[in-house]
């Protein structure tokens, strides 16, 4: 999936001279509490960390209290999702006017009517609400749906991201990866 990326990062963590007994658990909480928040340093959302060099000295800096700085070296999972960028989400309501899907677990996204292909028809059964392709009656995106689509924008302080399924290799990833024969095809001519 697009839109996740690594990167080492190296960082200097203030403590309040009450942590110096256990410097450790402080530097991972410090750590912690970037976690699932846009981090404008790093240009996305961090998802993850693993802490590795740590560095000895520590340098106090001056002041009422005062803190002291550890160098420390880390990997961090970011997620940066940009426009035209292809994720995946898994879908949770159907509307006649939306799609809406959760990405990684976390991200809200929303596919608004018009940016849904007019190949898709919303149809209502027995109070299952799902999108059915015209062309292709097994191609469908109901309620449980691993969704492959586009991009549109990404609202970094809510987490929020807005799709589309214009493209011809959006919709169902599972039918997507099934008949990719099918949909490339539609893209040649």
């Amino acid at each position: 999936m697009e839109g996740l990326k690594e990167c080492v990062a190296n960082l200097v963590v203030y403590l309040h001279p009450s942590k110096a007994k256990c410097p450790n658990e402080a530097i991972l909480t410090e750590l912690s509490s970037m976690l699932f928040t846009y981090n404008e340093t790093f240009e996305g959302v961090v998802l993850a960390y693993d802490p590795g060099n740590c560095s000895n000295l520590a340098k106090i800096l001056p002041g009422i209290h005062p803190y002291f700085g550890v160098k420390l070296t880390a990997r961090i999972l970011l997620f940066n999702p940009k426009p035209d960028m292809l994720l995946e989400g898994e879908v949770v309501k159907i509307t006649p006017h939306s799609i809406h899907a959760v990405v990684l677990g976390f991200s809200a996204a929303v596919i608004a009517d018009e940016d849904i292909r007019g190949e898709f028809k919303y149809k209502s059964k027995h109070g299952k609400e799902v999108y059915v392709s015209k062309s292709h009656k097994k191609h469908k995106i109901k309620v449980g749906t691993i969704l492959r689509f586009v991009v549109k924008s990404f609202d970094e302080e809510i987490l929020h991201l807005s799709g589309s399924l214009l493209a011809d290799h959006s919709g169902c990833a599972r039918w997507l990866d099934k008949n990719s024969d099918k949909w490339s095809q539609a893209d040649r001519f």
